[in-house]
């Protein structure tokens, strides 16, 4: 992920697209589109990747809907919702990690018009290794990824 402000300083760094997965039972959100680009843009944000195709058209959230019987805590309960976020290793410093869970959170709840829910969301952060992004058949490595920007900015 990029973390600099200047383009020269963000090419420096190791971009990669997020992909993240929020598991609910049916009928949480009733507009999941929205939240997953919503959720998809927040992390950009919070990356602060440049706004090219290259990272918009790759950076992509999934809203997977479960029947509330597939599910349960140790306690019994089925009304959590899970989102796992996928970076590339190292992509988020402890700000960003903090800054994006907690945003995560109140997005879901928002989507949810359940304030509560923010209570029974939980983010899982993983990290990929390099070479774990794939796209368009190609495995990018994290330097192949930051060669492939530069040459799309014209900084190659």
């Amino acid at each position: 992920m990029i973390r600099q402000t200047t383009d020269a300083a963000r090419l420096r760094e190791e971009p990669a697209m997020p992909m993240i997965d929020v598991y609910t039972p049916a009928g949480t959100f009733s507009d999941k589109h929205a939240l997953a680009q919503e959720l998809a843009q927040t992390i950009m944000r919070w990356e602060k990747v440049p706004a090219i195709p290259f990272f918009s058209d790759n950076t992509a959230a999934f809203v997977h809907e479960l029947d509330p019987d597939s599910f349960s805590t140790a306690g019994g309960d089925s009304t959590h919702v899970r989102v796992q976020v996928t970076t590339n290793a190292g992509a988020l410093d402890r700000d960003q990690q903090l800054g994006l869970v907690k945003d995560f959170t109140a997005l879901v709840a928002k989507a949810a018009g359940d304030p509560g829910l923010e209570e029974r969301t939980w983010v899982s952060l993983t990290e990929a290794v390099p070479g774990g992004w794939g796209i368009a058949g190609h495995a990018y490595t994290n330097e192949e990824i930051v060669q492939h920007v530069r040459a799309l900015l014209g900084k190659s």
